[in-house]
């Protein structure tokens, strides 16, 4: 039998709920990723270079949530381990376009081979109709904090 506090559970302990799921869903794909011998962040750089393109550095970014100096540190590690290059562009000879080399795309298609499967495992607890609702419930709280967030900036 459930308790009313499970059933109708208050924000603070929703908040709670959703940060604890965050932790352990979090921790699981780091393991995976770390398996690989990469960390998280360098993983989402690589990734979105494989899945979107060369792109300049503040687009990835924008798409992979990094603060700029974590953002800075994970292309010069991957530029170290010779996974990914800068480049120039014509329009603009100061931007740099970061791009996947051979080794880079191989190894973060490899990795997100992996990934993908760690985390159809983690998500395969949820049937095809909680994944449904997870993914809407989540869309819309997210949509309606990034709102008040622009509200409240100056």
């Amino acid at each position: 039998m459930r308790t009313t506090e499970q059933t109708n559970p208050n924000a603070a302990q929703l908040w709670i709920v959703l940060a604890r799921c965050h932790r352990a869903v979090s921790a699981l794909v780091e393991r995976s990723i770390a398996d690989l011998g990469i960390c998280l962040s360098d993983f989402m750089v690589l990734e979105a270079l494989l899945h979107k393109g060369p792109l300049m550095i503040s687009e990835i970014q924008a798409k992979v949530l990094l603060a700029s100096g974590s953002m800075t540190a994970a292309v010069d590690r991957l530029e170290k381990r010779s996974l990914l290059i800068r480049k120039t562009t014509s329009a603009d000879r100061r931007a740099r376009v970061l791009e996947l080399t051979p080794e880079g795309r191989m190894l973060v298609e490899q990795a997100f081979t992996q990934h993908s499967e760690d985390l159809e495992r983690i998500m395969s607890v949820l049937d095809t109709r909680e994944k449904e609702q997870l993914y809407e419930i989540s869309k819309k709280l997210g949509r309606f904090a990034a709102e008040a967030l622009q509200e409240k900036a100056p």
